[in-house]
């Protein structure tokens, strides 16, 4: 009996399918894990609820063009998020980015995919600018050093 109980459990365990995605912005980098759920998303273990209104609007992007192509597709799953470093700005781009590709791997949807590329690229496709090194002698990366004939 204790045997079958153990078995149960472990296929139990097997069915739940969970994914790791991550995303970057600049120096910020996130962690999204999705798995079958009730629509909960936090990040940073903060539910995203508590944050403030323009953010909350960046991270619910992907949510609501998913909302859009597949019915009822929030209340599917949940979505943890960990970010580390960067900026407040590049940590909710980066999450915003690993939320969508966490949707993608999860739903594995092609129409989702087109609505996300169509709708902005930058919810799938990281921006990989950089800031620029700065050069030897001089103060800045593109500014050069004044010369005063005095």
């Amino acid at each position: 009996m204790a045997e079958t109980k153990k078995q149960s459990e472990i296929k139990k365990v097997a069915e739940i399918k969970k994914l790791t995605v991550s995303g970057k912005r600049k120096e910020a980098i996130a962690k999204a894990t999705i798995y079958p759920g009730t629509g909960i998303i936090r990040l940073n273990k903060k539910p995203v609820e508590t944050f403030p209104f323009l953010r909350r609007l960046i991270l619910s992007e992907p949510i609501r063009i998913a909302e859009e192509v597949i019915k009822d597709a929030a209340k599917t799953f949940d979505i943890d998020v960990k970010v580390t470093s960067g900026g407040a700005e590049s940590q909710i781009e980066a999450a915003k980015l690993a939320i969508a590709r966490a949707i993608i791997a999860f739903t594995k949807s092609p129409e989702l995919r087109r609505a996300y590329l169509t709708y902005d690229r930058s919810l799938l496709v990281a921006d990989v600018r950089r800031k620029e090194q700065r050069k030897p002698s001089d103060s800045k990366a593109r500014a050069r050093r004044q010369k005063s004939y005095r």
